[in-house]
């Protein structure tokens, strides 16, 4: 008998729930990366030197993901008729692989005798060092590679030189992949990071400006170490460098020890604040991609669509740096002039704004930077008219 009264409703037949759709599997940063690459273009590797550049101008999104995304900015550059005038010669390139093999030679001989003269607190150097075989396919290979080497040199509790090997580091979302001149461990469990360089060593001093590039640098690859210490057990990453340069004029190699502490602190502090990639691509238009088979002006749209940070500092670092600065230039941005300058003139943040402000015309008299603007040109004025008086300026 049902259970509902005559002329009641019928019974109600439960309703077959449809199957949900299937969502759309996400893309993968790797995947999306590519894309703005371009599907058929290998990425460029990002290199130590590269990485403290980028360290150092960390506000730059549009560094970050062409550098994150391994774009190669002098093609791109080329490509929109700022090409970047900077670069190693073949020539310097050719000697100062020439001079890493003679440092290298006879299993790092030499090497070990510099290091041990400048690190070895008067310890007698080894005659010899285990070399690992470090090849592997990719750079992932290499890394992992590297990475297990160290540990069993550690445990095995000797000398070893590591040639060339490959470290990984993480920098704003995506791997980047090192590749320092040599690491060596110590019987002790201390890694020590070599720098070779083609530049001269004179009555024990190098020019203070490439010393600092190669010091920013080995602060790149000692993050990078400490990252394989920290499960490594015994394990201990040197804060100090060793720094190999020709001697003199000659093609002798010697050395120096280079404290780089402030210069990893520094660099640890402005990777953390790098944008991540991931979110400076979510931001762009759909379809944005930096591939070289593009238009001029297509590539153009591309860059333009990030966002910028120039200072005159990346003309010697980036090599779209000419292309943002003459974007930069024709906005009339008072970064061109600057970092110091942009920082003290505050809200005014345009060339015509800032004479505006100091001719009277625009901004609030009571803001310093602008009292002091007007305050700049009336004093200019006043010389000016000194000079056309025929009064000579005091």
């Amino acid at each position: 008998m049902s259970e509902y009264p005559a002329g009641g409703p019928p019974p109600q037949i439960p309703a077959t729930r449809a199957p949900a759709p299937q969502s759309k599997p996400a893309t993968t940063l790797r995947q999306r990366l590519a894309e703005l690459r371009g599907p058929a273009v290998a990425p460029h590797p990002l290199d130590a030197r590269a990485l403290a550049a980028l360290a150092a101008n960390p506000g730059c999104k549009r560094r970050a993901l062409l550098d994150g995304a391994g774009v190669d900015k002098a093609g791109l550059a080329t490509a929109l008729g700022s090409p970047a005038a900077f670069g190693q010669s073949q020539f310097a390139f050719v000697r100062g692989n020439a001079f890493e093999a003679k440092v290298k030679a006879d299993g790092g001989t030499e090497l070990l005798r510099l290091l041990v003269e400048r690190l070895g607190g008067g310890a007698e150097a080894p005659a010899s060092a285990v070399v690992p075989d470090l090849t592997a396919a990719g750079p992932e290979g290499r890394a992992a590679r590297t990475a297990l080497a160290l540990r069993e040199a550690t445990a095995a509790g000797g000398w070893a030189l590591l040639d060339h090997p490959m470290l990984a580091l993480e920098v704003a979302g995506s791997p980047a992949y090192l590749e320092p001149d040599a690491v060596v461990v110590h019987p002790d469990g201390t890694w020590t990071v070599v720098e070779i360089k083609s530049f001269p060593m004179i009555d024990s001093s190098a020019d203070a400006a490439k010393v600092g590039a190669a010091a920013r640098q080995s602060a790149v690859y000692v993050l990078a170490l400490e990252r394989i210490a920290a499960k490594t057990e015994g394990a201990e990453v040197a804060h100090r460098v060793l720094l190999v340069c020709p001697k003199d004029f000659s093609n002798l190699p010697t050395a120096s020890v280079v404290d780089v502490r402030k210069q990893r602190a520094v660099t640890s502090r402005q990777l953390t604040r790098l944008t991540r990639v991931e979110d400076i691509a979510a931001a762009l238009p759909e379809g944005t991609t930096f591939d070289p088979g593009c238009s001029p002006e297509e590539l153009g749209t591309a860059v333009e669509a990030v966002p910028a940070a120039y200072a005159p500092e990346c003309l010697a670092a980036c090599e779209l740096a000419f292309h943002c600065r003459a974007k930069a230039r024709a906005e009339g941005a008072v970064e061109s002039l600057g970092r110091s300058v942009r920082g003290e003139l505050g809200g005014l943040t345009t060339v015509a704004g800032v004479l505006a402000a100091a001719a009277g015309k625009e901004g609030d008299p009571a803001d310093p930077t602008v009292a002091a603007l007007r305050r700049a040109a009336a004093l200019r004025a006043e010389a000016l008219a000194g000079v056309d008086g025929g009064v000579p300026c005091r």
